[in-house]
């Protein structure tokens, strides 16, 4: 019996305890957490140290409005994560979720435009297979089209689509990476074309993709171009870092990778660690100095905004990180987790694509190999693979609707930045074996 409606008809095993990179369960399991849940749980479960922060923030004052006060823990996490202005960021907005935040950055592009004297721009351009979050305004920002379907009544017509950079899905076998890079660069143009370009707040895109196609790294060059489009047309750029930025790829931030700087950031799972629910914006300096010289301030707000343990939570994780130098493990064990999963699984005649950055990776699973023809939907092999997963002791993030948001299977396996070679060594294995039993059983 169960009066919490959860996400699927079946009732979840129920996690009691967590401990490193184990999650515990009600019946005695102990489960590798090797998703980190949805690419959250970055520093792992228990911690004592976080949870003692948490613990004396609550005590000593748990919530401020911040439409009257701000807090020192807010103000302590937007420093260290901004004191160098990376990129030309300097300022935070913290929220309570991803989904929030992105909602919040597409009203901060078009509050810019207002505050500069453009008041025609209202509208955003991102990307099929893409995701921005549950919220309607983010949904409709959105390309998962899996999840856009049952709502697409209620969504904004405000939000244009382009092609995905997704080379394994999507560029032709005649094109070369720079033809391939044109031609997306064309579409992206023309889109601001027909849309007028003095109408576009701003593009917004994953660096990397996340649970929509699976960790879909872009063709170098991508971003670049991007950028030089919409600083042609001058529309900003929005960077959606939720699932694969805060060190998740192996650098703070995503972008770094690609040579290119966001106008806004936005960032969430991997700033608190699953702790306590945090997610936000960071802001360029010119959007700063156009509000300042404008309205004075950002015309948005919510009740947690900023939450005072939510920040200390977080502010905590991001102290770990930089202390423990966990930057460098997430590179090196992301290493060891591509080698490993492209040796075990890297020939496997149903293992269309092994693809990721730092400790952040997905399976593309196919019937076909050489013609890349995905499962038959219905077969749902995905949560398959997860649920042979969790009979072995592991968990990853499954999901389905890679290529369209119908066809197409992956499993993302994103562990925890405090993983050692031993630990990545047991989930490579794990994930095979639940690979093969999962296909063994179709």
């Amino acid at each position: 019996m169960t009066r919490v409606l959860h996400r699927s008809g079946a009732i979840p095993p129920v996690a009691v305890r967590g401990e490193g990179i184990y999650l515990h369960t009600a019946e005695g399991q102990a489960i590798i957490d090797g998703s980190g849940g949805a690419a959250v749980a970055c520093l792992g479960h228990g911690n004592r140290r976080i949870a003692e922060a948490v613990g004396r923030q609550a005590a000593s004052m748990a919530y401020a409005h911040t439409g009257t006060f701000s807090n020192q823990p807010a103000e302590d996490l937007a420093d260290i994560i901004l004191h160098d202005e990376p990129g030309g960021l300097s300022r935070a907005w913290f929220c309570s979720s991803g989904s929030e935040a992105n909602e919040a950055a597409i009203k901060l592009a078009r509050q810019y435009f207002l505050e500069i004297g453009q008041p025609r721009r209202y509208r955003t351009i991102a990307r099929r297979q893409s995701y921005h979050g549950t919220t309607l305004g983010a949904l409709a920002a959105g390309g998962n089209m899996m999840r856009r379907a049952p709502f697409e009544p209620v969504l904004s017509p405000a939000h244009s689509l382009v092609s995905p950079c997704f080379a394994y899905r999507f560029k032709h076998d005649s094109e070369s990476d720079a033809q391939y890079l044109d031609r997306l660069a064309a579409e992206l143009d023309a889109a601001f074309q027909r849309l007028g370009p003095d109408t576009v707040t701003a593009f917004l895109a994953e660096p990397v993709v996340g649970a929509t196609t699976g960790c879909v790294t872009a063709v170098p060059g991508y971003f670049k171009r991007v950028r030089e489009i919409c600083d042609r047309h001058g529309a900003l750029l929005i960077l959606d870092e939720v699932m694969c930025g805060m060190g998740r790829t192996g650098t703070m931030h995503a972008w770094e990778q690609e040579g290119v700087t966001p106008d806004i950031q936005v960032i969430a799972k991997g700033l608190g660690g699953g702790y306590q629910p945090i997610g936000g914006i960071l802001i360029h300096d010119r959007i700063v100095r156009a509000l300042a010289h404008g309205s004075g301030g950002f015309l948005h707000g919510q009740t947690y905004q900023a939450h005072p343990v939510a920040c200390a939570a977080a502010l905590e994780v991001q102290r770990i990180i930089r202390e423990d130098r966990l930057l460098e493990n997430v590179q090196a064990m992301g290493r060891r987790l591509e080698t490993g999963l492209q040796e075990r699984l890297g020939n496997h005649r149903h293992v269309g694509d092994i693809r990721g950055r730092g400790l952040f990776w997905a399976v593309e699973l196919v019937t076909d190999r050489a013609t890349k023809a995905p499962f038959d939907p219905e077969l749902k092999l995905n949560e398959r693979v997860k649920r042979e997963g969790i009979a072995r002791g592991l968990a990853t993030y499954p999901m389905g609707g890679t290529i369209d948001g119908r066809q197409g299977d992956h499993v993302i396996v994103a562990p925890p930045y405090i993983v050692t070679a031993a630990d990545v060594d047991a989930i490579v294995e794990r994930f095979g074996d639940a690979v093969d039993a999962a296909l063994a059983g179709l």
